[in-house]
């Protein structure tokens, strides 16, 4: 996540009409401190608002929050223009941070519909629905392909902040590794650390050398734009083996020369450092910002929880645009694994640990992988 600056009020407005509309509806989305620009989990949300306002030609609008203590000022500020409109609208809070500022927002606002991405609250309001992602469910598949990458037997994840969705993130991503093990009789081991911010890149790159210089191979970033660091470090690390551009990169990793790899988090970050993201863990926060707008607008809006993973196809891998053959060249019955697995897990046979003691005791060494 890229934070915008210190302006003056503390905040920054992107507002977007999409066409004239018979009614006067409004989508306010307030980030946490990254804010736009961070490639990641604030602009999936906002692709989602998007779209939906798109469709429904109504007018979304960004409030970007640069502290937390903006959180309450900037949902009550969107909260007071949503009250304003003659339809009414919806306000996002996006990210768990946000959690107890909406707390108290919400209650204020009986008559404001919220979104909550990536939290629930404490206590149902029937004017909030919290969005959770099953993100275990999607990073297994991303430690999976960790696992079958490594060159070193060591693997690395760099979270954020120690927050449930990150952990969720760990812990799947971990049990891919484990399930690699197990299936594939390949021992590796898990390195773990976190930046505790999701808007400093240096800090996430600082962190990744310092997981590649132990030994680390691949590393699994989920701290927002801190994630834009470890591709940098990937990038530069593996440059300095390889040379620079694509081209260079591709053929040094056919070649089965070592290099330093990232895998990207939320959204396909696979863009950013061709070649050396060898995929990334999907995290489709648009398709609940999009569904929040859409049920508003309807009248179909719920209070209380909303679960979105695999099944719901909100969690996942990306398509592996740049990577696809430098993996299948190291591993090349990795890609029919994963399917093997989703199906799998979609059918409710493989149970995916959310937490550290399910973790321990996860085991899928009865599986047998088709041939």
């Amino acid at each position: 996540m890229r934070n915008f600056g210190k302006l003056i009020f503390g905040l920054v407005l992107v507002t977007v009409f999409f066409g004239s509309s018979l009614f006067a509806f409004k989508a306010i989305m307030v980030t946490d401190t990254g804010g736009l620009g961070d490639k990641s989990f604030n602009d999936g949300t906002w692709a989602g608002i998007k779209k939906a306002a798109s469709e429904l030609k109504i007018e979304a609008k960004v409030i970007v929050s640069n502290e937390q203590t903006d959180y309450i000022p900037n949902l009550s500020k969107a909260a007071e223009e949503v009250m304003r409109e003659k339809d009414g609208g919806i306000v996002f809070a996006v990210g768990f941070l946000l959690k107890d500022a909406l707390e108290k927002v919400a209650r204020q606002y009986p008559s404001v519909y919220f979104g909550a991405i990536d939290f629930t609250l404490d206590q149902p309001l029937p004017n909030v629905i919290g969005f959770l992602f099953k993100e275990h469910e999607g990073t297994f598949f991303v430690g999976y392909v960790a696992a079958a990458m490594t060159l070193t037997g060591s693997v690395g994840f760099i979270g954020g902040m120690r927050i449930p969705p990150v952990e969720r993130y760990r812990i799947g991503y971990e049990a891919g590794v484990k399930a690699y093990s197990q299936l594939r009789g390949k021992k590796v081991q898990v390195v773990v650390g976190y930046t505790n911010e999701f808007s400093d890149p240096k800090k996430g790159k600082e962190l990744a050398l310092a997981q590649y210089s132990q030994g680390v191979d691949v590393i699994l970033a989920a701290a927002g734009a801190s994630g834009l660091g470890i591709f940098e470090a990937a990038k530069e690390r593996s440059e300095a083996v390889a040379g620079k551009g694509y081209e260079n990169i591709k053929k040094a990793a056919l070649a089965k020369k070592r290099l330093y790899y990232a895998i990207g988090g939320d959204m396909d970050q696979d863009y950013i450092v061709p070649g050396l993201i060898l995929t990334s863990a999907l995290k489709r926060v648009d398709v609940a910002s999009y569904l929040g707008v859409k049920w508003a607008y309807t009248g179909e809006f719920k209070g209380g929880t909303v679960f979105l993973g695999l099944k719901e196809d909100a969690v996942g891998w990306s398509e592996m645009k740049y990577t696809k053959d430098i993996i299948l060249s190291r591993a090349p019955w990795v890609l029919n694994d994963m399917n093997y697995l989703k199906e799998l897990i979609v059918s409710g046979k493989i149970v995916i640990p959310d937490n550290d003691n399910d973790l321990k005791v996860f085991n899928v060494s009865s599986v047998k992988l088709p041939k």
